[in-house]
């Protein structure tokens, strides 16, 4: 059997397709089939008042998109330029990998993918701004 598998917490919850699933009292394991299903764990969920920081606000976006709270179409180009005014700041090899990754992502409309590699960038983005506090 192909597609992602879920292992989830005791209580847990996920969004899928817009839909809120809560896991029960046990640890258990949900396989999603349906090819590019819209999926978010709530526990890595940004929140609105959470969403300061430039990373944060882009990453915000995607997430609007995959629950279902924004059209993809509309978050495309915020995305897009976000992303862009982030490669400028971000310049090292591996923060330019993942922006690229996260651009590719956005053109696929695979926005679960974009998410998963901007969020690669907040540990990056809580040291720059733990250096240069503004």
């Amino acid at each position: 059997m192909s597609g992602l598998v879920l292992k989830l917490s005791p209580g847990e919850r996920v969004l899928i397709n817009g839909a809120v699933i809560e896991n029960g009292d046990r640890r258990s394991k949900l396989s999603v089939v349906t090819p590019n299903a819209n999926i978010l764990r709530l526990r890595d969920a940004i929140h609105p008042e959470e969403a300061k920081t430039p990373v944060r606000r882009v990453c915000y976006i995607a997430q609007l998109v995959l629950s279902g709270d924004v059209d993809p179409s509309e978050a495309r180009t915020q995305l897009l330029n976000g992303i862009e005014q982030l490669s400028q700041v971000m310049t090292d090899y591996d923060s330019n990998n993942k922006l690229d990754h996260a651009t590719q992502a956005v053109l696929a409309g695979q926005y679960y993918q974009c998410l998963k590699a901007l969020r690669g960038l907040l540990p990056r983005e809580d040291r720059l701004f733990a250096v240069c506090p503004s």
